[in-house]
């Protein structure tokens, strides 16, 4: 009987050695993983915390060109209705390659303009074109580096890969904070302040968003 308890305790002894390397593991690659975003959306969480007290001189640069008659012709007026599509291939190639600026997406046609907007983080930017006369002209605008970083924390005008990265990074912030609440609960019985502490960081934003946020 002794020897099949102490086979038993053995087992359980194995078991728990087994996950609590499972779970130090993950906590350390899923840490490593996220620790470069969680400091950058740590930092450009005070910043857009304190975004009225953090002046943005903003820039802008204009630039035109002007279609050639060929090109021209693909864009010129009609009776269509207004309508979006994406810019015919060899204008928005010509326009690309003059204006420096990507012509991707689809474009605003109406009867006697074509507008590209070409929204960015940090800063804004569009390609207008008059279909009577061929006129291209551009404007791009940055609010500088930290409206930038802003605006890749919120995912604005980011793009769908920026987005994905957002959702990765997200599951390797819950992989991280879910085994570190496990591994809290394994070394809880040697450290005796473990659940006040867990409690506390739950408790003091809770209150104060009753009590002070209206």
């Amino acid at each position: 009987m002794h020897g099949t308890q102490a086979a038993a305790a053995k087992a359980k002894r194995s078991r728990k050695s087994f996950w609590l390397k499972q779970l130090h593991t993950w906590h350390w690659m899923s840490s490593a993983i996220s620790l470069i975003g969680l400091l950058l959306f740590a930092i450009t969480g005070f910043t857009l915390n304190h975004a009225a007290e953090i002046e943005a001189t903003p820039a802008s640069v204009e630039k035109a060109a002007q279609l050639p008659p060929p090109l021209l012709a693909m864009v010129k007026p009609d009776d269509a209705p207004d309508s979006k599509k994406p810019l015919p291939a060899d204008v928005a190639k010509f326009v690309g390659e003059k204006l420096a600026m990507p012509t991707a997406g689809d474009a605003e046609w109406s009867v006697d303009t074509v507008y590209l907007a070409q929204p960015r983080p940090g800063g804004d930017g569009w390609i207008s074109i008059d279909r009577a006369t061929g006129e291209v002209t551009s404007e791009v605008s940055s609010r500088g580096w930290i409206a930038y970083l802003n605006d890749l924390h919120k995912g604005r005008n980011s793009g769908a890969v920026w987005k994905w990265f957002i959702d990765l990074f997200v599951l390797a912030c819950i992989v991280f904070t879910l085994t570190g609440l496990v591994l809290l609960w394994m070394h809880s019985k040697h450290r005796k302040s473990t659940w006040p502490l867990v409690f506390a960081g739950l408790a003091i934003p809770a209150a104060l968003a009753v009590f002070f946020i209206h």
